[in-house]
């Protein structure tokens, strides 16, 4: 999955903030979103080298490969780059919860028209016995 330095499917870092583009990480079969996180240009390089989805904590100032603590991997099956360079969307294979709150995804919330909150997902993991906060 490696590309040439110089190929014009590169992401452009440039533009991001910091060198930090937004990774949107989507399952392969359904098209459910997952997750958003950011990637710099390490993180982009280790992502295509590994097949699996690494990304660029800004809380810890690190890379961090998704499912390095929780065993919750993200192998990536495509990486695609929008229009304008500016954003990656990897299509990836989710092994268990891809939320640090224990569910599949991230956007497990949905606000109803009369502005109510509802959860519409079943945890998948104790995020406590898995994740540090």
């Amino acid at each position: 999955m490696s590309l040439p330095a110089d190929s014009p499917a590169l992401p452009d870092f440039s533009r991001g903030h910091n060198g930090l583009l937004p990774a949107i990480a989507q399952d392969a079969d359904n098209g459910d979103v997952l997750m958003l996180a950011w990637m710099n240009e390490t993180a982009w390089r280790q992502t295509l080298e590994t097949g699996k989805a690494t990304y660029f904590s800004r809380s810890r100032n690190s890379i961090w490969c998704k499912g390095e603590t929780s065993g919750h991997v993200q192998e990536v099956v495509e990486a695609r780059i929008d229009c304008d360079a500016d954003t990656i969307l990897l299509r990836v294979r989710q092994a268990g919860a891809a939320c640090h709150d224990g569910y599949r995804s991230c956007f497990y919330r949905t606000l109803s028209a009369d502005s109510k909150v509802q959860i519409n997902a079943e945890v998948l993991v104790d995020p406590d016995s898995v994740y540090k906060k």
